[in-house]
């Protein structure tokens, strides 16, 4: 027997502590708890993460989600929230003040960006941007006594970039925190290469089914707890009802992501040849520039890809609309397979220069594989593509 189970089983043994004998999670829907009278009250009150008082400070139902997401990333604490979005703008928030300095990557999600470079600005928090591919950039960024937070995502959005997760697990002075909401922790575990937080759009890959909002941060208790502290009054907490479906989704999530990445490789190395396709973007791709680093740090192949088309915005559009199985959404990591045009949906917060910069080109097409039968996909896709 090995010395920790291999992350598919930690996808079906974490996170069952308050469960009893029962194998599925009991739902606490409730947003209060009595008391027992004015001291017991006060206790609840100041305790750290009590999880039978209110739900804005803890729900036993998010707590098993919260426990089960620390396990798969080999972190001591991990804390839920209501969207991805919640859980970065929360972070970013509890761990940054005026006058302090964000270092953070080009190639992040648009929203991301945006509330970088919006509320946090107004805050009279700065940031830098730097290529997140370049081995020492962001090291390179960090002013002294002013830098508190480096932002990585990785693979990023929608072109699947990679960070080197150990050449930032080296950063000194600032915290380090990674979005790995397209690896999953099946895929890599930012924790082991020496960051210090790992941040996930639960919503996508985790949940699985595109019925739960969640995000969710892990780390060191320390850090968590300081964390908890502002996101009480941030107030972006999660729902009980999508943590449930969240566990729900942990519990598959091995088989499904290996079968969808599976497909998403097969997929991108016949996408290659279509005469229709300039590029394609996908790390497990033996002739990717960054393949070497993908074997290096990723568990497991990412389960969406990126490709360039032929005919930039007129193709993209000609595809889109001539699909037949797969359907047009922006969000991934579902049983279906979706599209979505990344300049005209995800990124479409950021100017045309801002776009051309981290490589959405007009014919950038992004794709979510899910859990159809590869053959049906993969015609379905092939026909869907102009050949110019």
């Amino acid at each position: 027997m090995r010395d920790q189970p291999a992350p598919a089983t930690r996808a079906i043994t974490a996170g069952r502590r308050q469960q009893g004998s029962s194998l599925a999670p009991p739902l606490w829907g409730a947003s209060t708890w009595q008391t027992e009278g004015l001291d017991d009250t006060r206790k609840r009150a100041v305790d750290m993460r009590p999880d039978d008082f209110y739900s804005r400070y803890a729900n036993p139902t998010v707590r098993a989600f919260e426990e089960a997401m620390a396990e798969l990333e080999n972190a001591e604490e991990a804390l839920a929230f209501g969207s991805g979005m919640g859980a970065i703008a929360s972070t970013v928030l509890a761990l940054c003040s005026a006058g302090d300095h964000i270092v953070a990557q080009q190639q992040l999600y648009a929203g991301t960006l945006a509330f970088i470079q919006g509320p946090c600005a107004r805050f009279g928090i700065e940031h830098t941007l730097v290529d997140g591919t370049r081995p020492g950039a962001f090291a390179e960024a960090v002013q002294p006594g002013r830098t508190m937070l480096v932002v990585a995502e990785s693979p990023s959005n929608p072109r699947l970039d990679l960070v080197d997760l150990e050449d930032l697990g080296r950063v000194a002075g600032p915290f380090t925190l990674v979005d790995s909401t397209f690896a999953t922790p099946i895929g890599q575990r930012p924790i082991d290469f020496g960051v210090d937080l790992v941040l996930h759009s639960a919503t996508k890959g985790i949940s699985g089914h595109n019925d739960a909002t969640l995000g969710v941060v892990a780390g060191a208790r320390d850090l968590l707890d300081a964390i908890w502290a502002y996101g009480v009054l941030h107030g972006a907490a999660p729902s009980p009802y999508d943590a449930l479906n969240g566990i729900r989704g942990i519990r598959t999530l091995a088989v499904r992501q290996h079968h969808q990445a599976g497909v998403a490789l097969r997929l991108a190395e016949l996408l290659v040849a279509h005469p229709g396709v300039v590029a394609v973007h996908y790390p497990g791709l033996a002739d990717h520039p960054q393949h070497a680093l993908a074997c290096r740090q990723l568990l497991c192949p990412p389960t969406v890809l990126a490709i360039d088309l032929r005919g930039g915005l007129d193709s993209a559009r000609t595809m889109m609309d001539g699909l037949r199985l797969v359907r047009c959404a922006t969000s991934l990591g579902g049983p279906e397979t979706l599209v979505c045009h990344s300049a005209s949906s995800t990124h479409v917060s950021l100017t045309p220069d801002e776009q051309q910069r981290i490589g959405i080109t007009p014919g950038l097409v992004r794709i979510s594989v899910g859990l159809e039968d590869a053959d049906d996909l993969i015609a379905d896709l092939t026909q869907a593509i102009p050949v110019s």
